[in-house]
């Protein structure tokens, strides 16, 4: 239902899951183990899977901080995205990447849940993409210090709002890992 016209295609996004990103992140392992078996399904059904990875003065790329978690393997086929911003289509290449192959609904998943995930998902829904977030999927650290909420209320919160989200010609959704789908609708 993708606004985005010749587009058909179902692409899942991994985002962030770097050893500096979720060292402390909310239930790290048990997210981990939830995005591999999304993982694992897109590309049983031939689904594009694109990685994200930030960069900042705390992430320096080539760090140890940097790297993707050693529990999450790319395929060399998979494209990389570099990204500098919390919104992974702001100033990266991933429009083009997806144009490419065709895509015009995402299944995203990674960390941070009140960051790049969540900017993440609204650059792509204001874009023209339908967006399905992974529920238990993505994860945050624990801010409470700085007068957010504990993670997993940010977790939960995010995931009641974007199960609602809509606008003309697109949709949102929020599925657990275990229903994943990647057909149009799912």
């Amino acid at each position: 239902m993708t606004t985005l016209p010749e587009r058909p295609n179902t692409a899942l996004l991994v985002i962030d899951v770097q050893n500096g990103v979720v060292a402390d992140a909310h239930d790290r392992d048990g997210v981990i183990a939830n995005i591999n078996t999304v993982l694992g399904k897109a590309r049983a059904e031939g689904v594009p899977v694109v990685w994200v990875q930030h960069s900042d003065e705390g992430l320096p790329p080539g760090s140890e901080a940097w790297q993707y978690v050693p529990e999450l393997l790319r395929q060399d086929t998979e494209p990389l995205v570099h990204k500098r911003y919390g919104d992974s289509f702001e100033d990266t290449d991933l429009e083009a990447v997806l144009a490419e192959r065709g895509v015009g609904r995402l299944v995203v998943t990674g960390a941070q849940t009140d960051a790049c995930i969540r900017s993440t998902l609204h650059g792509a829904f204001v874009r023209g993409y339908d967006a399905t977030l992974v529920g238990d999927a993505h994860t945050t650290e624990d801010l409470t210090a700085y007068g957010a909420p504990p993670p997993e209320q940010v977790i939960a919160h995010t995931n009641l709002y974007w199960s609602f989200h809509s606008a003309p010609g697109r949709q949102a959704g929020t599925v657990q890992a275990a229903e994943v789908n990647f057909g149009p609708t799912g």
